[in-house]
């Protein structure tokens, strides 16, 4: 175990576009663009490692202006001269000092792992427990309806995608009329729904029916968040499985929603959860409890779309769904990383090397401050 403390935790708001036909248009919003904040994490000894903050404002309540403002004003001061071992003891200390802002956290989290993997010349996913698989089935989001929900499939198709999530939490015959339209187009490829919270109780129900025809496999996050009873409602009225999203952040949560039995599987983000140790936990104690997981979203693009594959490596169990890990396909954006993460559409890819296995490009190093 390495003995360095950490010397520096820079950051470089990065705001990106994403392309116009995989704009995500869901029941919160509209996800046309990212604001985004890289973190580089640097050791006593030199070690470098980078993290990313992927926060929409509207999802989230940060963005990457908050993020910069509290890495500058109460991460800096609380972590910098610690010892960077063991990375889990760090985003405690964050706890205490910082409430909630889990993407923020996660950001700093991740800059430590990648540091510390550096440092011992391994991958992340081996400290994080082991690499249990080499990669990890994807799908992403079509959204919009006629001609734009066509072009859509259309770009993704054009980026090797073969899986599918329908955002509704519309009106229900809108929402039906849609997915009934996209099940014509893909025909027998994996396709579920995903609505955000946006239905109450009785439009899910109604929408669940309505739907039938088109064969959804999943219905993702149907109502709020915090009504776990609604979710168990929907879910005893329906053959349809139902994932947990916005529902999810931590163990808690998680808790609540099995003893609820609100739904069959959760979707686990790096971000919510507030650090990769902390996305496993989750992942591995969903699988203990026989519940699906999945690895959630949130317009991941540079060291964040690597932690999505260390997570879903090292878990005891990802799946049975695919994983939303899409990372620079959803950007028409310069890539910001030397390589991008392999994803064929298909499956997104482990990398290779100590770390994350990633590195920001030359030119964002002089952005950090």
């Amino acid at each position: 175990m390495t003995d360095d403390t950490i010397a520096a935790i820079d950051v470089a708001p990065l705001e990106l576009v994403a392309n116009p036909r995989l704009a995500v248009r869901g029941s919160l919003a509209t996800h046309d663009r990212s604001s985004l904040a890289l973190v580089r994490l640097t050791t006593s000894s030199g070690a470098t490692g980078y993290g990313e903050v992927t926060a929409s404002p509207y999802w989230s309540g940060e963005d990457a202006v908050t993020a910069a403002h509290f890495m500058r004003t109460v991460i800096r001061a609380t972590l910098v001269g610690r010892a960077l071992a063991p990375v889990p003891a760090l985003s405690a200390r964050l706890d205490g000092v910082l409430a909630r802002n889990e993407f923020t956290k996660a950001g700093v989290n991740m800059a430590a792992w990648d540091a510390l993997g550096r440092l011992e010349d391994k991958p992340v996913a081996t400290l994080l427990g082991g690499i249990r698989r080499s990669s990890v089935a994807t799908k992403i989001t079509l959204s919009g309806d006629g001609p734009v929900l066509e072009a859509c499939l259309s770009e993704a198709r054009a980026r090797g995608f073969r899986a599918y999530k329908v955002k509704v939490g519309f009106e229900p015959r809108q929402d039906a009329a849609r997915l009934t339209h996209a099940r014509e187009l893909v025909g027998d490829a994996f396709l579920g729904v995903d609505a955000n919270g946006g239905w109450t109780r009785a439009d899910a129900r109604s929408a669940m029916t309505l739907m039938e025809a088109a064969r959804p496999a999943f219905v993702e996050q149907p109502v709020r968040a915090r009504d776990l009873y609604g979710l168990a409602e929907v879910r005893r009225t329906t053959d349809v499985p139902v994932i947990a999203d916005e529902s999810i952040y931590d163990l808690d949560d998680l808790d609540d929603a099995a003893r609820t039995e609100a739904c069959d599987a959760v979707s686990v983000y790096v971000g919510k959860s507030g650090g990769l140790e902390r996305a496993v936990a989750l992942l591995d104690d969903a699988a203990r409890r026989g519940l699906g997981g999945i690895v959630g979203s949130n317009g991941e693009v540079g060291p964040g779309v690597a932690a999505q594959v260390h997570v879903a490596c090292a878990a005891q169990a990802v799946g049975p769904f695919p994983s939303d890990v899409i990372g620079h396909h959803f950007y028409d954006s310069p890539g910001v990383l030397e390589a991008p993460v392999e994803i064929d559409g298909a499956e997104a890819h482990l990398p290779g090397g100590p770390g994350l296995g990633v590195r920001p490009i030359a030119e964002l190093e002089a952005a950090f401050s």
